[in-house]
């Protein structure tokens, strides 16, 4: 059997205990070239002790209590093949058949510690992806007039769709569609043909060069994660070097663009901001964009990262504070058309990311209205103040409450607790905030293998008592989606925004011989019984959909944990909030339908799930040319109706540089004070209490 390696080094997330995501990325250790003709990389005498540790460690302390047996068996394979040729660009029908030898035998043999048929699958791989570099390396020199551009052609986009190659003609057939599309996508973005040669021969001899670096505790790592995140995404082992990596990147700084990244086949994939970071103050990233370049500077060359391993591209990313790095991206919702934005570096103090707040002043009916926003983007806390005892400790329930109190001599008559893009943090502090806004009572109830803890806010002093909104999105997680969801639970406020991350699982750090193994250890409930994995909280107001479900948040992972319920706890809920709800749905409606801002980006999110739902790409150069055209066209027409809607005078060509239109967040924003708004007035008017 031939073998074969993924130059796509794994990518790791971190989940704290309520879940902000940290990338990890994996570094290989240094190694001699493999043979070009025959590359191939054997396990050692360490890598069959650690994966039996491995194993153990997760039959024992996994949340799940799995055992390595059959089923597992043939769903770490089928990840394995996942992670190594997501594509089916590589692998045979022949290959394919000779593997499944292994599919109800990796169990029993990673018991023993036998790794060879772990290996000898990744040499196929290897061996097959030198042979596809070269390939295309040769096709390059000709390319000019190798291909018709004018020829009734198309390329599979979905993975999904996609069938494993029946021989080698079929194989070569698709590397020669994928290298004709690159070329086809680099003569639309105006570029010469000598200067498509150059680049492209530069690319493949440089990503050779770098595939043929392989070493064996890379093929290690990349197996060893099929094996973990076989439990579930969020268990991943850690070996010594990454585990060094890990311990830096829990520092609260770093010098960067502030983005948590991952690989997702041959791209660098933007997962989420972190806010008030340099990406998400740019307005120019946003979760699901892919990376396919990089650049120093405001003139350095884009260098490619397709293909990257993630950790050169995370070099390359990051830098001093106050330079400029230039990012080449496919924006998540144009899946065939690629930008250029540019981002200053900063330092990036999670620390210094406390709650603030804002005071608005509007007028409803004659009647004069003050609102109160606090946005949280993070829930911290100083643990070293607060474990020496410092009174003076930093943390978000302390500063809220300040906020609070500064509200109150405002006059506020309602407030908004702003969550979006909070991915999470401390639990003890999403305990402690939601008790800022009830009587006594449990907020969240942890359940482990063998128990069910909760907590509970103990003081029956309530900080604010009148109405409340808590404004969720897509990126709101873990420490955010339990106090959302307590606030749901008791009914003390409303919900309104877009469906939340989903992440209701929490993790624990084990170290594993010279590693740590980051396991799954219990999943977070609300007060109700209702878990908060997967599903997230929903929105009792729902706004229009930014992110794409399918691929943000928790249900996009695969093999992610399913929702579930338990019993639920006892506790005193507030007045129901139907009537309410239903009322504040009814004149958000109403107004949405001539309102420009929402009318303009429901229409900018319909183009963007066209373009999503595209399964297949057209290789005639005249379709490619008419399919841009037609994109333009329908980015400019919702742009003049909305010039049009707000009374401004229409534009001959779409540049988003200069667009008029807010700042998605503003619209959100503004929309949020509107339904605030309205849940005052009918306070008022049916003299509802909060207390």
């Amino acid at each position: 059997m031939m073998t074969l390696r993924h130059n796509n080094l794994v990518h790791f997330f971190l989940i704290l205990t309520t879940g902000i995501l940290i990338s990890i990325p994996i570094l290989s250790g240094n190694c001699e070239a493999l043979e070009e003709k025959n590359p191939t990389v054997f396990p050692n005498r360490d890598h069959a002790t650690q994966s039996v540790r491995i194993v153990r460690a997760l039959e024992q302390y996994h949340y799940l209590e799995k055992k390595m047996d059959n089923t597992l068996s043939s769903i770490i394979l089928d990840k394995y093949l996942k992670q190594l040729d997501p594509g089916k660009k590589l692998f045979l029908q022949s290959d394919i058949a000779s593997i499944n030898q292994y599919k109800f035998r990796l169990d029993d043999e990673l018991k023993r510690g036998n790794l060879m048929p772990a290996f000898e699958i990744f040499n196929i791989y290897l061996t097959r992806t030198v042979d596809r570099m070269d390939f295309i390396l040769e096709s390059i020199a000709d390319w000019e007039t190798r291909f018709d551009f004018n020829k009734e052609e198309s390329l599979v986009i979905d993975n999904e769709l996609r069938e494993w190659p029946p021989d080698e003609t079929v194989m070569k057939s698709v590397w020669k569609k994928d290298l004709k599309n690159h070329i086809l996508t680099m003569i639309l973005d105006g570029k010469e043909n000598a200067a498509i040669t150059d680049e492209l021969k530069k690319l493949y001899e440089a990503r050779k060069k770098r595939f043929l670096q392989t070493n064996e505790n890379d093929v290690f790592q990349i197996f060893m994660n099929a094996v973990t995140t076989s439990f579930d995404p969020h268990t991943q082992f850690f070996p010594p070097r990454a585990s060094e990596d890990f311990d830096i990147h829990m520092r609260l700084s770093l010098e960067g663009i502030g983005a948590v990244l991952q690989r997702e086949y041959e791209y660098t994939k933007v997962v989420r901001l972190i806010p008030k970071g340099p990406a998400d103050n740019s307005h120019q990233l946003m979760p699901g964009d892919r990376i396919i370049g990089v650049g120093q500077g405001e003139n350095g060359e884009i260098k490619d990262t397709i293909g990257q391993r993630l950790d050169e591209v995370v070099k390359l990313i990051r830098g001093p504070k106050n330079t400029i790095v230039r990012l080449k991206i496919i924006p998540a919702k144009k899946s065939s058309t690629t930008k250029t934005i540019q981002i200053r570096r900063d330092r990036v103090k999670l620390e210094d990311q406390s709650a603030k707040k804002e005071v608005i002043r509007t007028n409803r009916q004659g009647k004069e209205m003050t609102i109160g926003v606090i946005e949280i983007p993070t829930f911290y806390i100083d643990f070293e103040a607060y474990n020496r005892g410092d009174k003076d400790y930093k943390s978000t329930t302390k500063d809220v409450k300040n906020l609070l109190l500064e509200l109150k001599e405002e006059k506020i008559d309602g407030l908004i607790m702003d969550l979006r893009d909070n991915g999470g943090g401390s639990l003890r502090e999403a305990n402690q905030l939601t008790g800022l806004f009830l009587k006594t009572g449990p907020t969240v109830q942890v359940r482990g293998k063998y128990q069910i803890q909760r907590q509970f806010d103990d003081d029956p002093e309530i900080t604010y008592s009148g109405p409340m909104i808590v404004l969720i999105n897509r990126m709101s997680a873990s420490a955010s989606e339990i106090f959302a969801g307590a606030i749901k639970d008791y009914q003390r406020g409303v919900i309104v925004g877009t469906r939340s991350f989903g992440k209701g699982t929490v993790q624990h750090l084990q170290p594993l011989g010279e590693g740590k193994l980051k396991l799954t250890s219990a999943k977070f409930y609300r007060v109700s019984g209702k878990s908060t994995q997967h599903r997230g909280i929903l929105p009792d107001l729902e706004f229009p959909r930014l992110y794409k479900i399918e691929d943000t948040g928790e249900s996009s992972l695969d093999g992610a944990l399913p929702w579930d319920t338990i019993f639920r706890t006892f506790y005193n809920a507030y007045r129901p909030l139907e009537p309410l709800i239903e009322k504040l749905n009814g004149y958000y409606q109403e107004r949405a339908k001539s309102n420009p801002e929402l009318i303009y980006l429901k229409r900018r999110i319909k183009m963007g799930e066209a373009i999503n739902a595209e399964t297949t790409l057209s290789l005639k150069i005249d379709d490619r040319r008419t399919r841009q055209k037609t994109y333009e066209k329908m980015e400019l027409d919702i742009e003049n109706d909305y010039l049009t809607a707000i009374g401004s005078p229409k534009i001959e060509a779409f540049d988003p540089e200069t667009s008029k239109i807010k700042e998605t967040k503003q619209i959100m924003m503004e929309q949020t004070h509107q339904v605030m708004a309205d849940m005052i007035a009918y306070s008022r008017l049916f003299r509802y209490s909060w207390q």
